[in-house]
């Protein structure tokens, strides 16, 4: 017997623009049901849609025959490369960085690169949120898995046990400069394969030892390159960026959705979305964000209505072209990370078929710097805009009252959320100021040139997060100018969609916290789960 509650849910097909709330109890008698729980690591392209069914769904991972495969094959054709030669290979019988040319004896092997880990464990600031770890285990282990690494199966397996079993290594966001991969978050990552570090036990952080006995796992004794393998590559910062993209989407339909509330609560002229204007300038994101405008307001008696304005400001009218624009982005960045996500990034890397190892720079993140600094860019463009109409709807404009409020002056209203809303703006531009224009020498100089993906990462994180804060704003104030619109409705979908919202969120009447009702809007916001809001791979 299964009881499925899914109250208080808004399930929303991005398609056809369909809303309902939804409460699922399902009794399965005789046949019992089972679904699909594993997802199987292999060569089969990796995408951000099976990423985002790995997390919705908690799907456990394990090895497919062909990963084994080719991981033992690549391991063994590295021991016996050592054994069989004694030239100095960059990382497996070499110092690192500016200490390549420090030859190291056989009896040693382990112990260096048991002593990478550590050394190279120097993370800072604030922890890693834990579904971006998660992330890190995934496409760490998917890296490992297509045979050009030389790491024994066992460290593969004992990371897919920590993903399994949600033991999360506790990772920092500072230490990465994005260039011979992420070093120091990812060897906070491995740290726990060694019984060393502290990873969460649900929301406690507790030493890695202690999880180990408690399961019985033995602390892996790193060989020949290992650590090398693990702390190269730049798992930190694809993580970061697939997480971005799936919030990004996400909130990139809800951009649309509020703005398409706003433009009705500010009485807006329909003709600037007319498909006419934007089959002369067809970039795809703009046609796209026209087409979605007006199936918001589909039905609206509002928009229908002949009382217009002859044009409206650049906030609402020009909403296909910048929010167009910043969906043409999410398009591009999609691009980069579909492509990292299915690469080897360590290094040097094994090829056994042409019998050669060859020390090379896949591990340099600027792929992945730049397109992060892009979607950043891109995500605070959508916050700048917001923001804008925001304060277009409490300015008095349009027969709506100051500050959306009744007996303005005894009341302030909406007066306050537009400053945080402007405030988070600013601090948006700050953060969109790209990370990868920078680069510091390091190593003694055998590392002189820097991606420093790793900050653009964090940075275009925080710029999501505010994002979200500068939407909840936005919609508060839209759904409130609304109300001034009676009794003139909006679409049926957009009324269901507030219908919806006013459950949490009563109107303003008279002044109240306000600082509750945006954190009930961004809880409001979080909650939703839009159908098809990836774009077709």
């Amino acid at each position: 017997l299964f009881d499925l509650h899914c109250e208080n849910s808004f399930l929303f097909n991005a398609k056809s623009n369909f809303i309902k709330t939804f409460t699922l109890n399902c009794t399965f008698a005789e046949q019992p049901f089972f679904m699909e729980t594993i997802h199987y690591i292999s060569s089969d392209l990796l995408t951000l849609a099976t990423i985002k069914d790995i997390l919705d769904t908690n799907k456990k991972l394990d090895l497919s025959e062909e990963a084994i495969l080719n991981i033992k094959k690549s391991h063994e054709y590295l021991q016996k490369k050592i054994r069989q030669n004694d030239t100095p290979i960059y990382g497996i019988n070499t110092g690192f960085g500016s200490l390549c040319d420090v030859k190291i004896s056989p009896e040693n092997l382990s112990k260096l690169q048991e002593n990478l880990v550590m050394s190279h464990a120097c993370g800072t600031g604030q922890l890693v949120p834990k579904d971006i770890v998660r992330v890190m285990l995934l496409l760490k282990i998917q890296s490992l898995s297509y045979g050009y690494s030389g790491v024994q199966l066992e460290t593969v397996t004992r990371l897919i046990d920590f993903y399994n079993h949600d033991v999360l290594p506790v990772i920092f966001e500072q230490g990465s400069l994005g260039a011979s991969g992420d070093l120091a978050p990812l060897a906070h990552l491995s740290l726990p394969l060694l019984g060393k570090g502290e990873v969460y036990n649900g929301d406690k952080i507790v030493a890695a030892d202690k999880v180990l006995k408690k399961n019985t796992w033995e602390p892996i004794v790193l060989q020949a390159k290992e650590g090398l393998a693990l702390l190269n590559g730049t798992q930190f910062m694809s993580a970061y960026g697939v997480y971005c993209l799936l919030k990004g989407y996400k909130l990139s339909y809800l951009t649309d959705l509020i703005a398409a509330i706003s433009i009705d609560a500010f009485n807006c002229n329909m003709s600037p979305y007319n498909a006419l204007v934007h089959m002369v300038r067809p970039h795809r994101g703009q046609v796209k964000t026209a087409e979605q405008i007006l199936e918001f307001l589909n039905g609206s008696e509002i928009a229908a209505s002949e009382d217009k304005k002859v044009q409206d400001p650049y906030s609402f009218r020009c909403v296909p072209q910048v929010h167009g624009a910043s969906k043409d982005t999410l398009h591009f960045v999609h691009r980069t990370f579909k492509t990292e996500m299915n690469s080897v990034t360590d290094n040097p890397n094994i090829f056994i078929k042409e019998d050669t190892i060859i020390s090379g720079g896949n591990f340099h993140g600027q792929p992945l710097a730049l397109a992060l600094d892009y979607l950043a860019i891109a995500l605070a463009e959508l916050g700048s805009i917001s923001e804008r109409r925001t304060y277009q709807l409490i300015s008095g404009l349009r027969n709506l009252p100051a500050f959306l409020v009744d007996n303005p002056g005894l009341n302030s209203g909406f007066m306050i959320p537009q400053y945080t809303a402007a405030s988070i703006v600013s601090q948006n531009k700050q953060l969109a100021t790209p990370a990868s224009v920078d680069s510091i020498v390091s190593s003694n100089g055998q590392e002189d040139h820097v991606s420093m993906g790793a900050n653009a990462a964090t940075k275009c994180y925080k710029v999501l997060e505010n994002l979200e804060t500068i939407l909840s704003i936005e919609l508060l104030n839209a759904s409130q100018a609304l109300e001034f619109r009676r009794p003139k409705k909006s679409s049926s979908f957009i009324e269901t969609f507030l219908e919806s919202y006013r459950k949490e969120v009563p109107f303003v009447s008279e002044d109240r916290l306000l600082a509750l009702d945006i954190k009930k809007t961004q809880s409001f916001l979080k909650s939703f789960i839009i159908e098809n809001e990836l774009p077709f791979e």
